[in-house]
């Protein structure tokens, strides 16, 4: 990497030239060029891009208390959404990575970033043309030089084609330095894209895992519905019997009317997720109504979770990924700017056929040509360049602290979704518990009040805490899976083995 006072460009320059002319003149002037270009296109401005190492911790997050299901450092599965063993949820999943519309957008992001690289690296390459015009003019003839000989007192015609070529020597590395920015940047598009590819994944399967679990809560609703209802007519029947009172059967039907009001709320829920999914596989609402509305069970995780190793967190997630691309095209960037310093050398040339007359056109008379480089050298531009150089190291400095901000983010985002997957089993086991005891003392209850020991009062009670438990066990074992659906988001898994196929699948969207 050279100076930036030039001092070892130029030194290298005035050697070749004085071993060109101690050879007495016998090297030519290009070849002494060609020498010089050698010489110097080797040298690259600006500091070269090292991958950041970021802060990684020893070992994953130990839970504070232990867990039915662990998570271990084995191999993170790529195709996690397979370890809940739910046919509908994979089929959902591939259906969304072929129809999801905001992966088509992210697709055709990354096509236009290609172009864009594909535009931005085209200095790397000589630029040639070919032109060709005939025109029939006149000139004054008190104005410039006639070319036709007339004076201006007549037309005449003019033929002109040629092919020119022009390319910039790459001496300083700036050239080279714009594609390292642009091929940056091009990854930060791809990591844009995998992002939204691993939000599509994990959307499908939280608004699935909901629905399921909205379903289910609507069941044990039903089910205690008909016991309300069942409860509504042994009170009445004991009221005709002289038993009971009429604040036992009001009490009896206020109970049922309570419950049959939670079910409005739970249909509305159901057919917002099922359009929720819709939307994630493009299609119009209630597109799914007939194969999601038939309740299933929620999918329940495994035992043990593999979350893979700390170390490939950063291989993984694309957020990472893409911050560590800004920061690599931030740096290029630098030595874009600093190689606007330097003098600009282009070889250019033209070789063509002019004449008046279409039989001469093309003949060796009416050949032209031109040859020779052309240097360019900022001298004063009132401080614009050393400004731009400024903005340069500045964005890189932004850039190093985005990445270190990014990797932190991920350290929390993951050490919080483990404590929520642990939190959320041991919640759910404890309501499982509370719901076997709420059940045995709403029997025991109901019997108690047919044989007249109890009042109605205990089995209404019972009845709501049965109720109330049940929806919160259902909520839970929903948790433990939506939890488990962030952590492996959080893990940043998901993409790398559907990556391949979705692209292919989205690559010329309609």
């Amino acid at each position: 990497m050279i100076r930036d006072d030039r001092t070892d460009a130029f030194a290298a320059g005035h050697f070749l030239w004085e071993q060109a002319c101690s050879r007495r003149g016998r090297l030519k002037p290009l070849i002494v060029g060609a020498l010089l270009a050698g010489s110097l296109t080797a040298c690259t401005v600006g500091p070269d891009f090292h991958k950041p190492q970021a802060t990684q911790i020893a070992d994953w997050a130990k839970p504070a208390r232990s867990a039915p299901g662990q998570a271990v450092s084995d191999p993170l599965n790529e195709r996690w959404w397979e370890v809940f063993h739910d046919a509908q949820l994979s089929a959902l999943t591939q259906r969304a990575l072929r129809s999801n519309l905001d992966l088509q957008l992210a697709s055709s992001r990354l096509q236009q970033s290609r172009a864009v690289r594909q535009v931005m690296t085209a200095d790397r390459y000589p630029n040639t043309a070919v032109t060709g015009s005939y025109g029939r003019k006149r000139n004054s003839g008190e104005g410039l030089n006639d070319p036709s000989g007339h004076n201006g007192d007549s037309a005449f015609n003019l033929w002109d084609a040629g092919f020119s070529a022009s390319w910039e020597l790459d001496f300083w590395g700036r050239v080279r330095r714009e594609t390292e920015a642009a091929d940056a940047t091009l990854q930060v598009a791809e990591n844009d894209r995998r992002g939204v590819l691993l939000a599509v994944l994990a959307d499908t399967a939280q608004n699935y895992i909901q629905l399921r679990g909205v379903q289910n809560t609507r069941a044990v609703t039903e089910q205690n519905l008909d016991v309300a209802r069942h409860s509504l007519k042994l009170s009445q029947l004991r009221l005709n019997d002289g038993v009971a009172t009429d604040l036992d059967v009001a009490e009896a039907a206020a109970q049922v009317a309570a419950i049959e009001s939670r079910l409005p709320a739970l249909e509305q829920r159901q057919a917002q997720l099922i359009n929720a999914l819709s939307l994630l596989m493009g299609e119009p609402p209630q597109a799914l109504n007939q194969a999601l509305s038939t309740d299933a069970p929620v999918p329940q995780s495994p035992p043990q979770v593999a979350i893979g190793l700390p170390s490939q967190l950063a291989e993984r997630r694309p957020d990472i990924r893409q911050a560590e691309a800004r920061l690599h095209a931030a740096t290029a960037n630098i030595g874009v700017a600093k190689g606007d310093f330097y003098p600009r050398i282009t070889l250019s040339g033209n070789l063509g056929s002019q004449a008046m007359q279409l039989s001469d056109f093309g003949s060796w008379g009416s050949r032209a040509f031109s040859i020779g480089p052309q240097l360019s050298l900022p001298l004063f531009d009132g401080g614009r360049l050393r400004g731009v150089l400024q903005l340069r190291e500045a964005q890189q400095q932004e850039a190093a602290i985005a990445y270190q901000q990014t990797v932190l983010r991920a350290w929390h985002e993951i050490d919080d979704q483990l404590t929520a997957y642990n939190a959320s089993q041991r919640r759910r086991d404890s309501l499982a518990e509370a719901v076997r005891q709420n059940q045995i003392a709403l029997r025991t209850a109901q019997q108690q009040y047919v044989e007249g020991v109890v009042d109605f009062v205990n089995v209404l009670t019972l009845q709501g805490a049965l109720l109330a438990t049940q929806e919160q066990w259902v909520e839970s074992s929903t948790g433990v899976s939506l939890a488990m659906v962030g952590l492996y988001k959080a893990l940043g898994g998901g993409w790398e083995s559907v990556y391949p196929e979705a692209l292919a699948a989205t690559s010329n969207p309609v």
